[in-house]
Parts: structure tokens; C-alpha cells; sequence
């Protein structure tokens, strides 16, 4: 049996993310040992997704309720990848908490991320709520009132927040606060 063949056995004639029927293609996982462990059977519209991520819609991958479930270790790793491109989301974010995977299976998911990100060449520059990117020294204003753990005050919903600094997660900026340096979210914010 060929590649496709098994994958098509293995999924029941299905993409084994959203479960369409229609332009089956077999897609392999990053890094790829030639095996059909480390493959999957998906629609065009999946396949389409994972390799162009600027096209993604987040609304097509409500699927991944269903594959966090999955016993399908490619699958696992898969929606793995997909729920943390996807993790501004927040319901993404819920199903990333309920999916586990082994030490070595989370390793294998993580490297496939840095090897797909080496290839694109590109850091993620940080967005605002609006996607307006941010620079250091920008202002910002809350869009909402945010509680901030160990500094025992709520960071009142419009606050501007002068002179930001970035950091390295393209998700975070620090800033003044209340006299207060503190991260925020930057999906709690919008430039000023």
C-alpha cells in the first residue's frame, strides 16, 4: 500500500482535522521521517491553511475540538501547532489547555514549529487588538479593565500607557501602570 492508501485507511476516507470528504492530499508533518506516522490525510482547504498561516481561518479550526481527542500522535501534534498559531483566540486557548501530549511528543511538536518558522524567515511583529503593529516608545489605551496580580489594582479600562517597551513574545509589552512596570496582553490594547 502506498502512503496515500494507508493514510486513507487510517482516517476512513476523511481529513483527519475537519473530517471533509472532498480533495483528500497527504500532508507531511515537519520534521519528516518518511513515514506514515508522521503524515496526515487533509482536505485542500487544510492543507491550504497550515502552509500559507496569513490565510488561516480561525473559524474553520473550531474543528480541533473533535482532534484534541484524537489517538492519532500526528493529529495530536497537529492541532497542537494549530491551537498555538491560534492562541489569540480564546477558545483556542481552552482547547490548548486540554490537550496533552508526551514529553517527547511535545518536543516533536515544538521542533516542527521552529523548523517551519526558520523557513518562513519572518518574526512575528507585535499587533495591537486592531492589528496596528507597535514599536517601542508607542502609547497605548486599555480596552479593557484588567486585575494585575500582585500589585493589588485594576487597571482601569482607557488607561493610556506611555512609552511601551516590547518584549519577545510579539503578544506582550510591558509598560507603566499606576507608577507600576507590568505586562500586558497586547489583545487588551489599541494604540494610541
Amino acid at each position: 500500500m502506498n502512503k496515500f492508501e494507508v493514510l486513507n485507511k487510517r482516517s476512513s476516507g476523511k481529513c483527519e482535522l475537519c473530517s471533509s470528504t472532498s480533495g483528500l492530499e497527504v500532508y507531511e508533518s515537519t520534521p519528516f521521517d518518511g513515514t506514515p506516522d508522521k503524515a496526515l490525510l487533509l482536505c485542500h482547504v487544510c492543507k491550504e491553511q497550515i502552509q500559507h498561516p496569513e490565510k488561516m481561518d480561525a473559524n474553520h479550526w473550531r474543528c480541533l475540538n473533535e482532534t484534541v481527542w484524537s489517538e492519532v500522535l500526528a493529529v495530536k501534534v497537529m492541532t497542537w501547532r494549530l491551537l498555538k498559531n491560534l492562541s489569540k483566540e480564546l477558545w483556542a486557548q481552552d482547547l490548548l489547555e486540554q490537550l496533552y501530549l508526551e514529553d517527547e511528543d511535545l518536543a516533536w511538536a515544538q521542533s516542527g514549529m521552529e523548523e517551519e518558522s526558520n523557513n518562513d524567515q519572518q518574526t512575528a511583529a507585535t499587533k495591537d487588538s486592531n492589528g496596528a503593529v507597535l514599536v517601542d516608545g508607542d502609547s497605548v489605551t486599555l480596552i479593557k479593565d484588567l486585575d494585575v496580580k500582585g500589585a493589588n489594582f485594576t487597571a482601569k479600562r482607557g488607561t493610556l500607557v506611555k512609552n511601551i517597551s516590547l518584549t519577545s513574545n510579539p503578544e506582550q509589552i510591558e509598560g507603566r501602570v499606576n507608577g507600576t512596570q507590568i505586562v500586558l496582553l497586547t489583545r487588551f490594547l489599541k494604540k494610541a
